[in-house]
């Protein structure tokens, strides 16, 4: 637990969906932010919660927008093609980006990329693709790119375009409701703004809190939900065991 009187900000782990999993051992790391944005900086894991086997809608977890405004130099998001052809160099290649970004974090080999050059290639692919989706790059080639973008905390403006082409995909089911939420949540925490899925959270003394407000209180259950993700109260006890140990 933190020393009296400190805090730390995380977020939780999962294998990648409820039935999908990129490298499960590696993604249940927790994830520190570098702390060098202007604005307040969150940290949570690369690997939220698992989310529920049937999650409703996608257009239910992209419903309400982020508060934030899309960069002005931001591509221009597009529904997803019909038809999309499976991409398997894209694919291998986003896989190997995450595989190096854990590795870096979890100590288990070395990571002579780094965040910012994965932004930079994130950024060059969103340009030429949109969002990597489900028929692009499958369904760990999309959740490695939501992960590079999560991890993206010192472009914040690339993480708000992402975002946005994100939404898109995830409307069309061709992108992670959960994966959405927390990409929105970190945005919002990091601006010090409500969070609307709650899974940016703090550890004190008294155990893990939201690290900026819900947006949406007494309607996080049924927020959640929408997104696939689990129900606030298993979410904050694995949060709890977390927090409770050392770092």
């Amino acid at each position: 637990m933190a020393a009296p009187g400190a805090s730390r900000s995380i977020g939780a782990s999962r294998s990648i969906g409820a039935s999908r999993s990129i490298g499960a051992a590696a993604l249940l790391a927790v994830a520190v932010l570098c702390g060098c944005a202007a604005d307040p900086v969150v940290d949570d894991s690369s690997t939220p919660p698992s989310s529920s086997p049937t999650a409703s809608p996608a257009a239910s977890a992209s419903s309400s927008p982020t508060s934030i405004e899309t960069e002005p130099d931001c591509p221009a998001p597009a529904p997803p093609a019909a038809g999309t052809a499976f991409d398997q160099a894209l694919h291998d290649e986003l896989v190997a980006m995450l595989e190096r970004d854990q590795a870096g974090r979890l100590g288990t080999g070395p990571d002579e990329e780094g965040d910012a050059a994965r932004t930079e290639r994130l950024a060059e692919i969103i340009a030429e693709h949109g969002w990597p989706t489900f028929d692009l790059v499958g369904e760990d080639g999309e959740d490695a790119a939501w992960a590079i973008a999560q991890h993206a905390d010192l472009d914040p403006g690339f993480q708000r375009c992402a975002l946005e082409h994100l939404r898109v995909a995830v409307d069309a089911g061709q992108g992670s409701p959960g994966n959405l939420a927390y990409l929105d949540d970190r945005i919002q925490a990091a601006a010090g703004a409500p969070q609307r899925y709650g899974t940016q959270v703090a550890c004190t003394d008294d155990g893990p809190v939201p690290a900026t407000p819900l947006s949406d209180p007494d309607g996080i259950e049924r927020i959640r939900a929408e997104a696939g993700l689990a129900p606030y109260a298993d979410y904050l006890a694995e949060m709890a065991e977390i927090c409770a140990q050392p770092g």
